[in-house]
């Protein structure tokens, strides 16, 4: 089945869940022709531009979906639309935003949780051991996550660094700076 075949059945999923409910409530539905007419017109045009946007075509497919299942899922939103084609590419458009907003949230979520100190490790009463350990701690939260990840495994799990490049998927010769270190 291609993407576009099943971005067809599952916006058709959508509108018999939907029938199944609008024969209670008395509502009319569009026929599934009707969607696979709008995708036939306009499907090429929708890709394209959320191709230029996510720069993904797993995201642009994704994406594509999601407009042929916001149809599906709400077929009066294109009640009084002049020109379906512009109402579908902001459609796809405000999906496109809605889709980076999440991204960038979850990033800045990430980010912050980074960015919190953590206590390496225990406490100690003697002054100048503390003081090392703070400086250690201070020290590694500078680094990049994949390079602190790397001393973590070298030298608190005794990774060898092919091991640690196995389990990173990262080159395994190290950078002088990291074998220096260890």
């Amino acid at each position: 089945m291609s993407w576009s075949t099943s971005a067809i059945a599952i916006a058709r999923m959508s509108v018999d869940k939907q029938r199944r409910g609008a024969r209670h409530t008395g509502q009319s539905m569009p026929a599934t022709l009707e969607l696979e007419r709008l995708y036939d017109a306009h499907a090429s045009a929708l890709f394209g531009f959320l191709l230029q946007l996510t720069r993904s075509e797993p995201d642009t497919r994704d994406l594509l979906q999601q407009v042929f299942v916001r149809l599906a899922s709400r077929p009066e939103i294109l009640d009084g639309v002049r020109d379906e084609r512009a109402f579908l590419l902001r459609l796809a458009h405000n999906l496109f935003v809605d889709l980076t907003r999440r991204r960038d949230a979850r990033q800045r979520h990430h980010d912050a949780f980074a960015a919190e100190p953590v206590d390496l490790f225990a406490a100690s009463p003697d002054p100048d051991t503390a003081a090392l350990r703070s400086e250690l701690e201070a020290a590694l939260a500078e680094l990049p996550a994949e390079q602190r990840a790397v001393v973590h495994l070298k030298l608190w799990e005794g990774l060898t660094f092919e091991a640690i490049a196995g389990l990173l998927d990262i080159p395994s010769t190290p950078p002088p700076a990291v074998t220096a270190m260890a």
